[in-house]
């Protein structure tokens, strides 16, 4: 563990920042107000090396009831806390709503320091130990060292600094192969630098010269300048305490809360599913829709709780839940989170994130609470397909669903490319990018489709079929990916639909038609043969049905579709088999003669001029024939 950061916890006038001093030789009370006061309003930080040469970063919270709000913002990126108890007062309130705050952030290693030592005699400080042990024996810091220490004679510092490097020993590494994350805590300007921010790196690693946005103000910067522990740097690591000079960012525009990250890494949501403990000293039992106080990274945020399993949660019970937030919250899948009550402030619980994404659910939805396990216990493997068959939509590629899968998911391409090979997910490589859908998406969008084309045929069952463009929008909404699309149209082919280049149809699908319809059909043909190579305009034919005139024009469409007739101009259609016999003519005529005029075309088939320079016209817009001043020759 190369980097590692501490955090004090503990009831006011306990000697937090007076032991940090002893530990550091520094003082981490800055403001004016809290050297005049006594206590410590704001967070401070600081370092100190131990003997293994690791060097920690230290935070030190306030331990006043009214500025938990800052002790929130600063313990939620420690690894290990140092729960700080004087000895000559013992276990406080603050003392208790601490250890619960450092239980549900899921801070599994820590210390308690018990200081003020010179202040009492032995038989007091073992009286004081013996009811801390007690006082941690039904939680998960149970056994956890006991440090009886002097800030003001060093007595007992140096045994705390050796349990603290030992302890770092047992702290699992940061991920620093993820997209980088700093919750920020402060932010300030520098003369001549600009703005900065610092806060503790969470995730991921960080270079000057980087880009960075600033969630959720949707701003972007570049990162000018890194210092770790007030010494510059060109990268800093996950679980560094790390200032960052950001260009193109003003002061005034970053504040506590905000998060800086990987451009695109993020995405801001109003709601967010969880799962809820809720503290067994909670004064009540927690009520649909109560309004609360939510604490996530550095951020405080009011929101109210829809609890999605039951109508009230009882002290110590535990549900998933969703929260809905007044203003957006930039997170991941397994973050941690705090909540309060709105009036007075009390903790009363925390968790952690299931969905960062969350759509509102409805309360006692079998499918959501279903999907949401999934999510907190379900393997890798379970959760990238759901994550997949949720997004499906939107065409998720490998790192979007690396982003929506929130913490970092090692081998998550070898996961996919079993769930491919399940026949869970389907790759659609489309050349840029390769698109990874869900087969039940790919099954529910045969069954739109066949929605849509059976209502098509059933208002127009003389029609061969959609449009194909028609088709694509209502299919495929707002999907502009033309590739993509026609992929999905191929698989759409397997078993659902047949198409062509205008048209699209239910397979199997075929035009049925009545014996009405075959008369009026017969009665077209038989117009259209007697008219020969002169016919008259088409709605003098269609003229004849009166009122079914409507379905006279949608028979007429289908001779066209079948290419048993041939438009020539825009009112005019002459039989297929008529216009071939003309080609044919033509042809050998050319062939004999070298080319013909409009005049003998004319006289020899007994037509009148304005027939022939339509259908010589036409054979001309098909490249059947080639104008050349007066004559036509045939197109080569």
């Amino acid at each position: 563990m190369q980097n590692v950061i501490i955090g004090t916890a503990g009831h006011i006038d306990h000697g937090k920042t007076t032991l940090i001093k002893a530990l550091t030789g520094r003082d981490t009370d800055t403001l004016r107000e809290e050297k005049e006061r006594g206590i410590t309003i704001n967070l401070g930080f600081t370092y100190f090396d131990l003997p293994s040469k690791r060097r920690a970063g230290i935070v030190d919270v306030p331990g006043h009831e009214k500025f938990i709000k800052n002790m929130l913002a600063g313990v939620s990126g420690i690894d290990i806390f140092l729960l700080v108890i004087a000895a000559d007062e013992g276990i406080m309130p603050q003392t208790r709503e601490h250890l619960n705050i450092l239980k549900l952030l899921d801070i599994k290693k820590g210390i308690v320091v018990l200081t003020k030592i010179d202040l009492v005699d032995k038989e007091w400080l073992q009286f004081v130990s013996d009811d801390v042990k007690e006082f941690l024996k039904d939680t998960p810091f149970k056994g956890a060292p006991i440090i009886p220490v002097s800030s003001i004679t060093k007595e007992g510092i140096d045994m705390l600094v050796n349990t603290i490097d030992n302890l770092t020993k047992e702290i699992n590494e940061r991920d620093i192969l993820t997209d980088f994350r700093l919750p920020v805590d402060r932010s300030f300007t520098v003369p001549g630098f600009g703005t900065v921010v610092t806060g503790t790196l969470i995730s991921g690693s960080i270079t000057v010269g980087e880009e960075c946005e600033i969630y959720t103000k949707g701003l972007r910067g570049k990162v000018r300048n890194l210092q770790v522990h007030e010494k510059d740097v060109k990268t800093a690591f996950a679980g560094q305490r790390v200032a960052i000079n950001i260009s193109g960012v003003k002061k005034d525009d970053v504040e506590r809360g905000d998060v800086v990250a990987k451009i695109g890494s993020l995405e801001s949501s109003m709601m967010i599913d969880c799962r809820l403990n809720y503290l067994e000293d909670a004064p009540k039992k927690l009520k649909n829709r109560d309004r609360i106080k939510l604490y996530h990274g550095t951020k405080e945020i009011i929101g109210r709780v829809i609890l999605l399993e039951k109508d009230e949660l009882a002290p110590g019970d535990t549900a998933l839940v969703q929260f809905r937030l007044e203003e957006p919250i930039a997170s991941r899948r397994g973050d941690k989170f705090i909540i309060r009550t709105y009036s007075p402030m009390i903790t009363i619980g925390g968790g952690t994130i299931l969905e960062p994404n969350a759509k509102k659910h409805k309360i006692g939805d079998s499918r959501v609470i279903e999907e949401l396990l999934i999510k907190e216990k379900g393997t890798a493997y379970e959760l990238v397909e759901k994550i997949i068959e949720k997004h499906s939509q939107s065409f998720p590629n490998i790192d979007e669903i690396r982003k929506l899968a929130g913490r970092g998911i090692e081998n998550l391409e070898q996961i996919i490319e079993g769930l491919c090979i399940d026949k869970r997910v389907h790759l659609i490589d489309i050349g840029t990018e390769k698109i990874y859908v869900h087969f039940s998406y790919i099954k529910s969008l045969k069954e739109d489709a066949k929605q849509i084309l059976n209502e098509y045929h059933i208002k127009n069952p003389l029609n061969y079929g959609m449009n194909k463009e028609e088709f694509k929008n209502k299919l495929f909404e707002q999907e502009k990916r033309t590739k993509l699309i026609d992929m999905l149209f191929n698989l759409l082919r397997e078993d659902t639909i047949d198409l062509n280049t205008k048209y699209v149809k239910l397979k199997g699908f075929e035009i049925k038609l009545n014996k009405r319809q075959t008369e009026i059909k017969e009665k077209i043909l038989n117009e259209l043969k007697n008219a020969n190579l002169m016919p008259p305009k088409i709605d003098t034919i269609l003229d004849i049905f009166g009122r079914e005139k409507e379905t006279a024009k949608a028979i007429l469409n289908l001779l066209i579709e079948d290419e048993v007739l041939v438009k020539i101009e825009n009112e005019y259609y002459i039989m297929k088999d008529n216009i071939d016999y003309v080609k044919q003519w033509i042809a050998d005529y050319i062939e004999k003669k070298g080319e013909i005029s409009t005049s003998t075309f004319r006289d020899e088939l007994k037509l009148n001029r304005k027939y022939a320079v339509m259908i010589l016209e036409y054979l001309d817009s098909i490249k059947f024939t080639k104008r050349i001043e007066d004559k036509r020759v045939l197109y080569r």
